[in-house]
C-alpha cells in the first residue's frame, strides 16, 4: 500500500488534522527565523557602537559619564555633575561684593605691612558661589579655619589660612630671614605659638573686612575659634549656597592663600544694599534733594488761627440767623484759646492786645495724642 493510497483511504477530519501540524511546524520554524534576526541586529550594532556584549566601562568612562573628569581644571562641568550643580548658577549676582572685597584688599595691604613689616602683596583671586558642605570637603588639610561672627547680622562666616601661610606668617613674625622660604613641618598639629600668631593676623583681617563693608552698612566681624578639623567648623548647612572669596597673599619668596566663605544667609540682612550697581545708589532716595526739600519746607508759609470757642447748632436756628443775632458761647475771658494750623491744633494761649492789635500768647504746647484724638 503506498502513502497515495493511505492519504486517499484517510476521512476528511484526519485531513483537516494533519493540515494544521504542518502549519504550527511552519510558525515555529518562522519564530526561530526571526528571533536570530533580532540577535543578528542587536550583534550589528553593539558592533557600531564598538561596545561588545558584556564589556565593563572603565574608570576614565565612569569619570566622563558623571563629569568628574573636568571638574578640577577649572572648566565647564558635564554629565550628571552639572545637573546637580545647575542650581549655583540660579543664585542672584551681588554687584556690591566686588567693591567690597577690592577695598578689603587695599585695606588688607596696610595692615598686613604694619603687621609682618615686610613687603606684601594681596590679590583678588576670584570671587564665586559654592555650597557650603563642597567647600568644606575641598579644604586642603593642614589649615586653620577660623569661625567668626557678624554681630549687626547675627550670623557666621569662616575665615580658612592654608598650611603654606601659616608657616610663611609664623617664620617673619618670629624674626626670619628675607629671601628663604618658611620650613614646613607636616604631619603634627600646630602649636599654641603658631595659633597665637596666626590669631593675630585673623584680627587683623577681620577688622579690615568690616572697614571694608562700612560704607555700605556698619557691622563688627569678631572671631569665635579656631579649628583645625572641618567638621566642627560647620556654620550652616551643607546644601546652602554662599559666597567664596579667594585672596592670595605674597611675601617675597613666601606665599599663601587666605579664603573668606560668607553663607549667603548671612548677607541677607544688607542683600538689597549689596545689589546696587554702584556705591552710594540710595534706590531712589537723594541726599542733595532731601537737603533742598527740607530747607524749602522750612520755609512755607502756613496760616495760623486762634480759635475762641466752638458751639454746635441747629439747621433750623442757623437759617433764622439775622445781623444782629446773638450766639452763645461756653467760653470765659480768662479761658485758653486754640492756635490751629488747618485741621490740627497746635498750641494753647491767652489772648490780649500788643500795639493796639489783638494778640495770642503761647503758653503749651498740645500733645500729639490729643491732636490726633
Amino acid at each position: 500500500m503506498t502513502a497515495d493510497t493511505e492519504t486517499e483511504e484517510m476521512s476528511e477530519e484526519e485531513a483537516k488534522m494533519l493540515e494544521e501540524w504542518e502549519g504550527m511546524s511552519g510558525d515555529e520554524d518562522a519564530d526561530a527565523e526571526a528571533a536570530g534576526a533580532a540577535d543578528d541586529k542587536a550583534e550589528a550594532v553593539a558592533k557600531a557602537f564598538g561596545k561588545e556584549e558584556g564589556r565593563i566601562l572603565d574608570q576614565d568612562e565612569i569619570d566622563s559619564l558623571l563629569g568628574f573628569d573636568d571638574a578640577g581644571d577649572g572648566g565647564e562641568r558635564s554629565g550628571i555633575m552639572e545637573l546637580i550643580n545647575s542650581a549655583l548658577v540660579n543664585y542672584e549676582r551681588l554687584p556690591m561684593l566686588d567693591v567690597v572685597f577690592d577695598r578689603l584688599v587695599r585695606l588688607m595691604s596696610t595692615s598686613l605691612r604694619n603687621l609682618t613689616s615686610d613687603n606684601v602683596e594681596i590679590s583678588l583671586d576670584h570671587i564665586s558661589s559654592v555650597r557650603f558642605g563642597d567647600y568644606l570637603n575641598s579644604i586642603p588639610l593642614p589649615a586653620m579655619l577660623s569661625i567668626f561672627k557678624a554681630e549687626e547680622w547675627e550670623d557666621h562666616g569662616l575665615l580658612v589660612v592654608d598650611s603654606a601661610l601659616i608657616y610663611s606668617i609664623v617664620d617673619v613674625l618670629l624674626g626670619g630671614r628675607r629671601g628663604t622660604s618658611a620650613l614646613r613641618v607636616e604631619g603634627r598639629p600646630y602649636t599654641t605659638i603658631e595659633q597665637r600668631l596666626i590669631e593675630r593676623m585673623v584680627h587683623v583681617i577681620l577688622n579690615d573686612l568690616s572697614s571694608a563693608f562700612d560704607p555700605l552698612s556698619p557691622v563688627n566681624f569678631r572671631l569665635e575659634r579656631i579649628e583645625t578639623n572641618p567638621r566642627f567648623a560647620t556654620i550652616t548647612q551643607s546644601s546652602n549656597a554662599g559666597v567664596l572669596v579667594r585672596l592670595r597673599i605674597d611675601m617675597g619668596d613666601r606665599s599663601g592663600r587666605v579664603e573668606i566663605m560668607i553663607p549667603y544667609s548671612t548677607l541677607e540682612p544688607v542683600r538689597e544694599l549689596l545689589l546696587q550697581m554702584f556705591m552710594g545708589e540710595k534706590f531712589g532716595r537723594d541726599s542733595i534733594w532731601e537737603t533742598h526739600l527740607t530747607k524749602e519746607l522750612h520755609l512755607t508759609e502756613v496760616e495760623l488761627q486762634a480759635v475762641l470757642g466752638e458751639t454746635t447748632v441747629s439747621l433750623h436756628d442757623l437759617l433764622n440767623w439775622k445781623p444782629g443775632s446773638l450766639v452763645m458761647f461756653d467760653v470765659q475771658p480768662e479761658d485758653q484759646v486754640e492756635l490751629r494750623v488747618g485741621s490740627h491744633a497746635m498750641f494753647l494761649g491767652r489772648t490780649g492786645q500788643k500795639q493796639g492789635k489783638m494778640a495770642v500768647s503761647i503758653e503749651s504746647d498740645i500733645e500729639h495724642e490729643k491732636v490726633e484724638e
